[in-house]
C-alpha cells in the first residue's frame, strides 16, 4: 500500500523535526520535505507529489491562508490539514472556505494528529473543537489595568525591557502580564496577539 506523502510547513524548527520523527516512525507515511516559509512550501509542492500539507497557521511575517490560496491556484490537487496553536472563528471560517481538509491543535497528543492525518488522508474532515473555543467570538476576560499597559506597549513594538521601562514595572512582572495576556486571549506568542488585539479591539487605554 502507498505510503501517505507528507511536507510539514511551519516556521518553529524544533516543532517540525520533532512532527517529523513522530511521522517517520509510522510505517504509512513518508515526509518528502519540510519547510519553513510558503514560498519553499509552494517550491516543494511544484516539484514533489505530496499527498497532504501540515501547515501552521502563523508563519511568522506571512499566514498559512496565503499559502493555501496560492496551492490551490498552482493546481495543488493533495489536502491541507491546519496544525495550529490556535485560530480564531474569522481565521477557521476563511480556512475552510479556502478548501481546508481540517484544523488540529499543536498541544493535541500524538495519537490525535496521527489520527487526524490518516482521517483527512482517507477522504475525511478534522475539526479540533478546542480550535473553535479559541475564537475571537467570545470575549476575552477583563484585562487588568497592567496587562493594558503591556498590551500597548506590545502593540508598539516595544522589547519587554523598554515596557518595563516604561510603566515602571520590573521585567519579571512585564514577562507575567504578557502570560496573562497569552492566556487570556488563547494565543501563545507576540505576532498572534497584536493581530487578536486589533481584531478584537482590546482596550489599552490605562494609566502609566
Amino acid at each position: 500500500m502507498p505510503r501517505i506523502r507528507l511536507l510539514l510547513l511551519d516556521d518553529h524548527v524544533l516543532f517540525r523535526e520533532g512532527v517529523s520523527r513522530l511521522l517517520t516512525s509510522e510505517s504509512d507515511f513518508e515526509v518528502v520535505a519540510q519547510c519553513g516559509t510558503a514560498a519553499e512550501g509552494l517550491d516543494v509542492l511544484a516539484r514533489t507529489p505530496v499527498d497532504i500539507v501540515l501547515l501552521d497557521y502563523d508563519l511568522e511575517t506571512d499566514t498559512g491562508t496565503r499559502f493555501i490560496s496560492a496551492a490551490y491556484e498552482a493546481d495543488f490537487r493533495g489536502r491541507i490539514l491546519m496544525v495550529t496553536a490556535g485560530m480564531n472563528e474569522l481565521q477557521c471560517s476563511l480556512a475552510w472556505k479556502l478548501g481546508i481538509a481540517g484544523i488540529a491543535l499543536k498541544h493535541s497528543s500524538p495519537g490525535r494528529l496521527l489520527e487526524a492525518i490518516r482521517t483527512v488522508a482517507g477522504g475525511g474532515k478534522w475539526n479540533d473543537q478546542e480550535a473553535m473555543a479559541r475564537s475571537t467570538s467570545s470575549p476575552a476576560r477583563a484585562l487588568s489595568p497592567r496587562e493594558r499597559q503591556v498590551l500597548r506597549g506590545v502593540l508598539e513594538g516595544q522589547t519587554n525591557k523598554e515596557i518595563a521601562h516604561s510603566v515602571g514595572a520590573s521585567l519579571s512582572s512585564v514577562k507575567a502580564s504578557l502570560q496573562q495576556l497569552f492566556d487570556k486571549t488563547g494565543v501563545r506568542t507576540r505576532g498572534q496577539l497584536v493581530r487578536v488585539a486589533v481584531e478584537r479591539s482590546l482596550e489599552t487605554t490605562g494609566s502609566r
